[in-house]
């Protein structure tokens, strides 16, 4: 089906497609004297098997309460859940770990990642890859990653393609579900988000993956594994 034919069937049904625009809010802080880790991944986005590297960001969600997470200059108590981490393993593009809270923060990020270790228990020696921010190179968070024998690995300052795929895995978020959508509290926009996630791993097809989802994908890999390496 050409385009043309999409454009006067979706003009006969009344469906407008939702345009796609940047999303680039800056919420992690690089200017620090936290140690950083050594950039392990080096854009090696392609993984042999689930459960050895994974990559991790954070991003704000807006509603009419304000954001979700506010930078630290804007800070100020709100009610209701805010904020998202995510935990995303690279072989599968599956997300493994979230958490939504009152701040963006090592805390959330800590969060997150307890969620992707309790639910998928890694051997050690995974890679997990970040930007340089603050949260990411806060001690806790090194702490934490060590008490699950994770090597940390961080993006170089100011280079986003360093974690190009959970950049991409944010923008289908907002593309997809957030943008245009104008959420009256917390609880609304955490609902939306957590269902968004569910329908991205189950049912979410990509083109790395074959076209299959998250899920289907691991499924495969776990039936048949060198029919997916073929």
């Amino acid at each position: 089906m050409g385009k043309r034919r999409v454009e006067l069937a979706m003009r006969r049904n009344g469906i407008r497609a939702r345009g796609k625009r940047r999303f680039r809010v800056c919420i992690t802080d690089s200017n620090h004297a936290l140690p950083i880790a050594p950039n392990l991944l080096a854009r090696n986005f392609t993984v042999a098997r689930a459960n050895t590297v994974w990559a991790g960001d954070m991003t704000y969600i807006p509603t009419r309460e304000g954001w979700l997470s506010l930078p630290p200059q804007r800070r100020r108590p709100v009610a209701g859940d805010p904020g998202l981490a995510m935990v995303l393993d690279l072989f599968s593009r599956r997300i493994v770990g979230w958490s939504m809270g009152a701040m963006i923060d090592a805390e959330l990020a800590c969060r997150a990642l307890d969620m992707a270790w309790h639910s998928r228990r890694p051997a050690p020696g995974l890679i997990f890859h970040s930007d340089r921010g603050s949260q990411y190179a806060s001690r806790c968070y090194s702490d934490l990653l060590a008490g699950h024998g994770m090597k940390p690995s961080m993006s170089r300052k100011g280079n986003g393609w360093d974690n190009a795929c959970s950049e991409t895995l944010f923008g289908s978020l907002k593309v997809e579900r957030l943008h245009g959508m104008e959420f009256k509290d917390h609880r609304e926009a955490k609902d939306a988000t957590l269902e968004w996630l569910l329908w991205y791993n189950g049912t979410r097809m990509h083109s790395t993956l074959r076209y299959l989802s998250p899920a289907q994908f691991e499924q495969q890999a776990t039936a048949s594994p060198l029919a997916l390496a073929a």
